[in-house]
């Protein structure tokens, strides 16, 4: 096991280094960059610049090297001094911006991930030892509107019908009282009642599919010769429901790791954009208009690089949970 991981640790350095240079020469296809689009801006406006100001500004922000120099110069500094650049639009460090919307962005994704498993496990289990039974229908129907219902659309309705019959207004993370206001018990509690409605739209819509996979994958497990083998030998269905058929179950539910960290870290763009939340995902999308080539792609960078630590956490995860998986090669 220890040498399995060692590998696939190995395997990560090439693959990083070769999904930061994808990343940047991506972002870098685009007609233009980050100092033209502001000078057509100031211009757009009514101020004039003149070319030789326009040099000045593209020498100063180093637009004026080629693009190779300002990727070895960028992932050096990331690489040596955890330095992800400046943000052009923001003015500042890439990492401030950043670290300033990371900490709702992680709470709002973690606390959707939660409890999307803790509604959609036991439904799922329920679902497929009483299949047919009203509650596997209903369950279905439940996950069959989570797939279909687009979160967006949903944000819309649901932030409409608080404001129309709750008279509460769900935009945002602080009603309009607390937004200059410092840290109290208050605005505390009322950053919380804002957070139940993106806590809702994600969370369903991720148990909708979960619902399905766990009910579909335990409907097959419970079907095995192994199931029917121990029941036979007399164990009781609560000992034979988790000793191996859920836990094999739910297999390919933990196996999403791959995707579920970078969805964890930029949160849900378009529930986020509607709903007005600061999160990762719409600061991606506004850098990415803006040209904000390194705020853009330290994002892109940082979510690719969860991805592949995400498959590696699911691989070693489905090798410690699952004794039908090897670490390599064809066992003797």
């Amino acid at each position: 096991m220890l040498v399995y991981i060692l590998r696939r640790l190995l395997m990560l350095i090439p693959i990083l280094l070769l999904v930061s240079f994808i990343a940047f020469f991506v972002i870098e296809l685009p007609p233009g960059d980050w100092v033209s689009t502001y000078i057509t801006q100031l211009r757009t406006s009514g101020i004039e610049l003149s070319d030789q100001e326009a040099q000045r500004l593209t020498t100063l922000y180093g637009f004026d090297q080629p693009t190779y120099v300002r990727y070895f110069k960028w992932i050096s500094g990331i690489v040596t001094r955890g330095d992800f650049g400046w943000s052009f639009q923001w003015g500042k460090p890439v990492s401030e911006v950043i670290a300033e919307r990371l900490p709702i962005t992680l709470a709002i994704s973690l606390m959707a991930l939660v409890f999307s498993w803790i509604i959609a496990i036991p439904i799922g289990i329920y679902s497929a030892t009483h299949q047919y039974s009203l509650i596997d229908y209903l369950a279905t129907f439940i996950g069959f509107i989570g797939l279909a219902t687009p979160g967006f659309l949903l944000a819309m309705i649901l932030a409409w019908a608080a404001n129309q019959y709750l008279g509460f207004s769900a935009l945002g993370l602080y009603s309009k009282e607390f937004l200059d206001k410092p840290w109290s018990l208050a605005k505390a509690i009322d950053m919380l009642k804002h957070m139940i409605l993106p806590l809702i739209i994600i969370g369903m819509a991720s148990a909708g599919s979960t619902i399905r996979v766990l009910r579909g994958n335990l409907l097959d497990e419970l079907k095995k010769q192994y199931v029917v083998t121990a029941r036979a030998k007399g164990l009781s269905e609560i000992q034979l429901l988790f000793k191996y058929p859920v836990r094999l179950a739910l297999n390919p539910v933990f196996s999403t790791i791959g995707w579920l960290l970078p969805a964890i870290f930029a949160g849900e763009v378009l529930i986020s954009i509607v709903l007005s939340v600061p999160s990762i995902g719409p600061l991606l999308l506004r850098a990415t208009l803006a040209q904000d080539m390194y705020l853009t792609g330290s994002i892109v960078l940082i979510l690719s690089a969860l991805t592949i630590v995400g498959s590696l956490i699911s691989d070693i995860y489905l090798a410690w949970a699952d004794p039908r998986i090897r670490y390599g090669g064809l066992s003797k």
